[in-house]
């Protein structure tokens, strides 16, 4: 396990810009040139249920660097159950762990997921590198095409493995962007294209958080069967607000999650 929450975090950023590369010129176009102002809001990754590799073994090596659970969020139409975690430094990045739900999907999908699965050794899941490890197993692109139809979730998780699904923007600190309207436009004028799925912005003031996300880029993977471009990972962007309280909201909106999940379906 890491010993240091921002070892771990380095690593999985490094992971993440190996296929993100838009992420560079996403913190060119957001940071501000007198100090590093692009902080990121929390990270999310994705499993599959399996009592071998599920939620609850991604969580555990957080927790080991000191993070808690806060909350849980369902996702029925896409079979996805999912909770979050804070650490006991507020500075630090949330984390958003979700798992498919297998065993509400096909038995074709099953059995493609329990032989991905079954070429995981045991050893890989407490290893410190397992959350930025990739894939673990040799799947053809026919394989995923057939995944895709049913899941866009587990194609992606089959293709790409373990890795931050996004890295997520917080434009709170950002010095030269207040709305999130602001930090759309910018990128819309930059060429990036966003996630309209739900409307461009996700939420509201009066959900507490304002989310919206690049789509994908798109990355070569390695297939069993030859090689192909298909999206990889994105970035998201996050307006939190103060609760009635005053504390800023730091929690979740299942209902905007849904669509952010979309930010790396085939297209």
């Amino acid at each position: 396990m890491h010993n240091n929450v921002d070892s771990l975090f380095e690593k999985l950023w490094n992971n993440y810009l190996e296929v993100t590369p838009s992420a560079v010129k996403v913190h060119e176009l957001l940071g501000s040139t007198q100090q590093d102002d692009v902080i990121n809001d929390h990270i999310a990754l994705r499993t599959f249920n399996h009592e071998k590799i599920g939620l609850e073994k991604l969580a555990a090596h957080f927790k080991a660097v000191g993070y808690t659970e806060c909350g849980e969020y369902h996702f029925e139409a896409k079979k996805l159950y999912a909770k979050h975690y804070e650490h006991s430094d507020p500075t630090k990045p949330k984390v958003f762990i979700s798992e498919l739900l297998v065993e509400k999907c096909s038995e074709e999908l099953q059995a493609i997921v329990n032989a991905l699965v079954e070429q995981i050794d045991e050893n890989v899941v407490t290893a410190d590198n397992f959350l930025y490890s990739g894939t673990h197993w040799q799947v053809s692109h026919e394989t995923y095409t057939q995944l895709l139809a049913e899941s866009e979730y587990a194609a992606w998780m089959a293709a790409w493995g373990y890795r931050a699904n996004h890295f997520t923007v917080s434009i709170n600190h950002l010095s030269n962007f207040e709305t999130i309207e602001s930090v759309n436009q910018a990128l819309k004028d930059a060429g990036f294209e966003l996630n309209a799925s739900g409307g461009e912005i996700k939420g509201s003031p009066e959900v507490l958080l304002e989310q919206s996300s690049t789509l994908a880029d798109h990355h070569t993977v390695g297939f069993s069967d030859g090689e192909f471009s298909i999206p990889s990972c994105f970035y998201e962007f996050a307006l939190r607000y103060n609760k009635p309280d005053g504390e800023i909201y730091t929690g979740f909106v299942a209902a905007s999650a849904d669509k952010i999940f979309e930010s790396t379906n085939a297209r």
